[in-house]
C-alpha cells in the first residue's frame, strides 16, 4: 500500500495484496489520514468485481460522514453496476476533480 499526500488529499495505491488485506491496512492507518480527502487507486487490480468495491462502503460512509471525500479509481467495473453510495471514477484526474467539486460545495455550505 503506497500513500502519496498532495495538499489535503491522500492517494492510496493498491499493491499486490487482496482487498481484505488492503482494507485492514487502510483501517490501521486511518487515524493518520482521517482529516484528508482520500483517493483509493485500484488500477493494479484487473479482476475487480462490484462485490470487491462494496467492501469499501463502510470506510467510505465513515469518511464522508466526517465531511471529507472518498473516491475510488478503477476502470474495470461497469459504472451502472456500482451503487450510488460509492464514488467511483475511471481516472485519477476525475478523482481530483470530484474532490475539488466536493470542497467547493463544502465551502458554499451545501
Amino acid at each position: 500500500m503506497i500513500f502519496d499526500k498532495k495538499g489535503n488529499i491522500t492517494i492510496i495505491t493498491q499493491e499486490s495484496v487482496s482487498i481484505p488485506t488492503f482494507l485492514s491496512r487502510l483501517n490501521e492507518a486511518y487515524d493518520k489520514i482521517n482529516k484528508d480527502n482520500i483517493i483509493i487507486n485500484l488500477f493494479s487490480l484487473d479482476n475487480l468485481k462490484v462485490s470487491d468495491l462494496l467492501e469499501f462502503l463502510q470506510v467510505s460512509d465513515k469518511h464522508r460522514g466526517r465531511n471529507r471525500s472518498f473516491v475510488i479509481v478503477t476502470d474495470t467495473i461497469k459504472y451502472d453496476d456500482i451503487p450510488e453510495e460509492l464514488v467511483v471514477v475511471p481516472s485519477l484526474q476525475e478523482a481530483f476533480d470530484i474532490v475539488e467539486m466536493d470542497e467547493i460545495e463544502r465551502d458554499l455550505g451545501f
